[in-house]
């Protein structure tokens, strides 16, 4: 695969400016400058991939208003969920919904206006993108809740792999990241494509849903370990953490020494592709005065391979500025 670096990855589109995982979105995350388009994966009843953040679809979609008798409660994960859930509906229903946005403080101009893609049409939309740029666009899809999908006959890995084999992309240069919060799915991914996997890392106490299945008692934090990178790096690519885990934030907001995840993640041959990086002064540590370009121009010092952003415009410019900054001079030794 060759991008710029660090690369560029549309989280969910360009979801700061509209509403997540629809074509328009993504189409504007390319427009904007993003390498990578992100596209979260739930299934529906019939075993479509459509794009979700989760598969609780109440709060990005108008699905009350159009399916209302199916709203119920599930334990997804382990935590119990009230609301609408992709795989209670068709994929020729799920046609019949439109997205909202989900986060109050952002615009809900645009609610009801967009359809809910198919893995399948958001492909189509990068090719389209390609051909029309002249530029290369890659796909980072991500399982959702694989254990949880497995589990009610919905597993997700054979059907993304067959979707990407289908459509032309295969072997380890493929333009394709797929990525995972559990390590069980990602290793059955591995005997499936040899295209590049990404290990997501969230936060230190918390554990991936499928060592609490297997009662498995690490965390997060123990995965970030460098023995535990070397075998990480057996089956992934690369990393995806928690910016947190890389430049840690106090209790009094003050921004904490960077760890050694990054040159431990590196030293072990792995990428690193932190998340997620937003404009809004909420998501911004104090320490960056509200400049978000300042948060990417740190993260980029410190080496990262590539950023999760929700503005993949504000990410592009500050990685056009960070590679013409000027040269520092060597030293004499």
């Amino acid at each position: 695969m060759d991008f710029p670096k660090p690369i560029i990855i549309g989280h969910r589109g360009a979801c700061g400016h509209l509403p997540e995982h629809t074509l328009a979105s993504y189409a504007l995350a390319i427009e904007l400058g993003a390498d990578f388009v992100e596209p979260d994966l739930v299934a529906t009843r019939d075993g479509a991939l459509i794009a979700r953040h989760e598969n609780e679809i109440g709060g990005t979609t108008d699905v009350a208003a159009k399916f209302p008798d199916r709203k119920t409660r599930k334990v997804i994960d382990g935590k119990t969920v009230e609301g609408f859930f992709a795989e209670d509906l068709t994929l020729a229903e799920v046609r019949t919904l439109r997205a909202k946005e989900r986060l109050p403080f952002r615009d809900q101009s645009r609610n009801g206006i967009f359809p809910v893609p198919t893995f399948e049409e958001i492909i189509a939309l990068v090719r389209q993108k390609e051909r029309e740029t002249g530029r290369g666009i890659g796909l980072y899809p991500e399982t959702k809740h694989p254990s949880y999908f497995r589990s009610i006959g919905l597993p997700l890995e054979g059907r993304l792999v067959e979707i990407l084999d289908q459509n032309g992309y295969s072997g380890p240069d493929a333009p394709v990241f797929i990525q995972s919060f559990e390590m069980a799915n990602l290793k059955d991914l591995r005997r499936m494509t040899e295209m590049p996997l990404i290990f997501l890392l969230g936060a230190s106490e918390a554990r991936p849903y499928d060592f609490t299945l297997a009662g498995d008692p690490r965390t997060f934090g123990d995965l970030a370990t460098p023995a535990a990178l070397a075998a990480i790096a057996a089956f992934a690519r690369g990393i995806g953490p928690w910016k947190r885990l890389i430049v840690p934030e106090e209790s009094d907001k003050s921004l904490g020494a960077p760890t050694a995840l990054i040159a431990d993640a590196h030293a072990a041959g792995l990428l690193v592709h932190p998340y997620t990086f937003r404009n809004e002064e909420r998501y911004l540590a104090p320490a960056y005065h509200n400049a978000p370009s300042a948060e990417y121009r740190h993260f980029f010092a410190l080496g990262v391979d590539g950023v999760f952003s929700d503005f993949p415009d504000t990410a592009a410019t500050a990685r056009t500025l960070f590679s013409q900054r000027p040269t520092q001079p060597r030293q004499k030794v």
